[in-house]
């Protein structure tokens, strides 16, 4: 059986992150989805779906996103229920997401006029979330321990060096 789904969509609020009591982290989110269509009066009618992450992810998410970002989830479904505090059965149907992309930086969602500015591409990170890395800055040569820094000389690898 096939559980897989893949969402595009901006958050509706900021992303509330807990722990459990055995210290794993976990957040909460609304993903605002357009539908593909438009209803009878020309309008896009919007999908709000609950989503669920878990441990290092969930940190990670906090701490690249916002109110309105831009991001992509993949994952599973999941329907759970209980009984709250007046005795009524609830049901819930939410998105355990496994993966993530940020399709914006954080710093060009928080300016959404500077359209001259560049963004950064978001780089995989571990935990298969996305963060952006930002470009670094030309600074002076630093020394390094690094064999393979080339400190503005050229590398010489053979064929032959290479372990494929």
């Amino acid at each position: 059986m096939i559980n897989s789904l893949a969402l595009t969509g901006r958050l509706t609020r900021e992303l509330d992150l807990r722990y459990t009591q055995s210290g794993t982290a976990v957040g909460t989110f609304t993903l605002a989805v357009d539908r593909q269509f438009t209803n009878s009066s020309g309008e896009r009618e919007t999908d709000f779906i609950n989503c669920v992450i878990w441990r290092k992810s969930a940190e990670n998410f906090v701490k690249f996103t916002r109110k309105g970002s831009l991001v992509g989830v993949e994952g599973h479904i999941q329907t759970r229920n209980y009984d709250n505090n007046q005795g009524q059965r609830v049901y819930v149907t939410e998105v355990v997401v496994e993966n993530f992309a940020l399709f914006e930086s954080k710093n060009a969602q928080a300016a959404p006029d500077a359209t001259n500015q560049p963004q950064t591409a978001p780089q995989q990170t571990g935990g298969n979330s996305y963060v952006p890395q930002p470009k670094p800055a030309q600074t002076a040569p630093q020394t390094s321990n690094e064999p393979f820094a080339s400190n503005g000389k050229s590398v010489n690898i053979s064929d032959s060096d290479l372990p494929f």
